[in-house]
């Protein structure tokens, strides 16, 4: 029987080893470009890198962060939650967002957030319906050239 280890990364060669299943779910990024804003916010942003690992390798990865919001209160915002392709739907996930909520607790913060992608049905079901998450609003989002 494998035995799961959870572990916060946070040199650069750890935050590195996180890539491969974090370009899953953030694709757009370069592994320079994911580290770079990773170390970026954890340094300004009070961002925590976790790794789910099964033996010796990765199986899924989550990025969160404190905050405090007239809305929320004080509370977690998950950033990124992914399992890697190869080990979905073998309670990975739920094991890893289980964590959040327990660090959250154990934190003295009310609540977890987080916004998933409109077209991600799968993913909506499994916050709703095996984690007991409730739909409470649509997030909106205006881009601009980086200059």
């Amino acid at each position: 029987m494998t035995i799961n280890r959870l572990i916060e990364l946070q040199s650069t060669k750890e935050i590195q080893s996180a890539y491969p299943v974090m370009k899953e779910l953030r694709s757009h990024l370069s592994e320079e470009q994911f580290v770079e804003l990773v170390e970026e916010a954890m340094d300004v942003d009070r961002y925590h890198l976790f790794a789910l690992y099964a033996g010796e390798e990765i199986v899924a990865v989550t990025g969160f962060k404190e905050m405090t919001t007239l809305y929320y209160g004080r509370f977690v915002w998950v950033c990124d939650l992914v399992t890697s392709s190869h080990h979905r739907s073998q309670g990975y996930g739920e094991e890893l967002l289980s964590f959040v909520e327990d660090w959250a607790q154990e934190h003295g913060l009310g609540s977890v957030a987080l916004s998933s992608g409109i077209s991600r049905l799968m993913a909506h079901r499994f916050y709703e319906n095996k984690m007991d998450y409730e739909r409470v609003s649509y997030v909106f989002k205006k881009s601009f050239a980086e200059g």
